[in-house]
């Protein structure tokens, strides 16, 4: 099975580490001081979003029946056949923001400057170098992970296991108890 971003809720310190390398990945110039200087400047795909005293750092889910695809008049959002990934061809978009209103994790925006859909493309050309994201490789609490479905399952059971017989961190599953949390109190 092919590897994913996974988000560990509960590690994000809002440093926004992932949100400064998503905008270099997609800068002309991939340096920091380059993009900087950009105009426009590069857009990130990812965003910090605060929710009390919690963080959650929101992006494209990928989604397998993905709204933004069916919503899009233009055929604009498509999925790769290799990476199995959605993302937007910007030579079709037409700036109409269908898939922003449709999408539930708020993980399309709209690119004030050139007024064209903007999203996580998952990296193409990092991942197939075998590198991870840039907003993986750039988290320093471990908050992004990039991991297959088994990997991440078996990361979490071994958490489990340990909590279950040393003590220590609750073995709910990641992020159940903030979510819990945060409904009680929204």
């Amino acid at each position: 099975m092919s590897r994913t971003i996974f988000t560990v809720v509960e590690k994000c310190v809002a440093c926004k580490s992932c949100e400064i390398a998503c905008a270099v990945e997609h800068s002309r110039s991939k340096t920091l001081a380059g993009a900087i200087l950009e105009t426009p400047p590069p857009q990130r795909r990812i965003s910090v979003e605060g929710v009390g005293a919690y963080s959650y750092p929101s992006r494209c889910q990928h989604c397998a029946d993905a709204a933004c695809i069916t919503a899009c008049p233009t055929g604009a959002m498509q999925r790769d056949g290799g990476t199995d990934k959605v993302f937007s061809d910007h030579d079709k978009c037409i700036g109409c923001w269908m898939c922003v209103v449709v999408c539930p994790f708020g993980g399309v925006t709209a690119d004030p400057v050139g007024k064209k859909a903007v999203k996580c493309d998952g990296c193409p050309e990092r991942t197939a170098r075998g590198e991870a994201p840039a907003c993986v490789a750039a988290c320093p609490t471990d908050t992004l992970l990039y991991l297959t479905p088994e990997e991440f399952a078996a990361q979490h059971r071994q958490a489990t296991a340990k909590a279950a017989v040393c003590g220590g961190e609750s073995a709910t599953p990641n992020g159940m108890d903030i979510l819990r949390s945060l409904k009680r109190t929204h």
